[in-house]
């Protein structure tokens, strides 16, 4: 089976997203300084404690913002919507600097689990299974990847996480057990949490310049919303186009892609 011109136009789109990902790059151009030193910056306490302020702000978003969305595919996702909300919860961090972060984040992140979501369920995936709502969060494992020494491209990630993963949806479709205790959705939060710290220490590192202030902390926030949608348009368009061929020819032609234009 060979893939469509079409089809194959939107694979190598999906392959640019997701294998040049920088948010820093990014944030750097908005604030005007080099976000690896601002984070250097950060108290020690904050660094410490940012890996766990993360995994609880996936906890938190899980249900609220995946459980609570119908399963009808929509004809077009809300980015716009999510994106405002995003960007009020951003005036907040910025207004109130470091001392906002434990509830800063988990909303931000909430709403762009969201969106991450909505997203999905454009791209034909069903939110009522399991793996569908794991997959969402797989989307902030993408961030960054470069960053994760030889633990680097979107197979690469997705390999590393596919059996912690599918674990995890395993035990999320079992009614009986409270998300909360469940040991194995657990353990793939925290392997998530721990590649989406890198890109929540360089958002924080933006925020916490001082002439940063609300308006800023809102910018910072609408980039985040926009890199992590654009990660989640590919996953999904990827996801899709493997069902409606097979993982292996996707898979196959990403690579080729990426050969070619290395």
């Amino acid at each position: 089976m060979k893939l469509t011109s079409h089809d194959l136009a939107i694979l190598h789109h999906a392959a640019d997203v997701l294998e040049n990902p920088s948010f820093s790059s990014r944030v750097t151009k908005t604030v005007g300084g080099a976000v690896e030193k601002t984070i250097a910056l950060l108290p020690a306490q904050v660094s410490l404690s940012l890996n766990d302020i993360t995994r609880t702000a996936l906890e938190k978003s899980l249900e609220g913002a995946v459980f609570t969305l119908n399963s009808r595919k929509s004809s077009i996702p809300y980015n716009k919507t999510h994106k405002f909300f995003a960007v009020l919860s951003g005036a907040l961090g910025g207004a109130f600097g470091l001392a906002a972060i434990t509830v800063e984040l988990p909303v931000s992140t909430t709403i762009m689990l969201r969106s991450i979501a909505d997203i999905a369920r454009y791209h034909g995936e069903n939110l009522s299974h399991a793996s569908t709502k794991m997959a969402c969060l797989e989307v902030f494992a993408l961030s960054d990847n470069a960053k994760h020494g030889s633990e680097t491209g979107y197979y690469a990630i997705r390999s590393i996480l596919a059996k912690v993963l599918s674990e995890a949806s395993t035990q999320l479709a079992t009614p009986a057990l409270s998300r909360e205790s469940a040991p194995l959705v657990g353990k793939a939060l925290n392997q998530i949490a721990a590649r989406f710290t890198v890109p929540v220490s360089e958002k924080l590192a933006a925020q916490s310049i001082p002439i940063i202030g609300a308006i800023g902390g809102a910018s910072i926030n609408l980039l985040f919303i926009n890199y992590f949608q654009n990660l989640a348009h590919a996953h999904f368009t990827l996801r899709s186009l493997e069902r409606q061929y097979t993982p292996e020819l996707i898979k196959l032609n990403y690579q080729k892609y990426l050969v070619q234009h290395s």
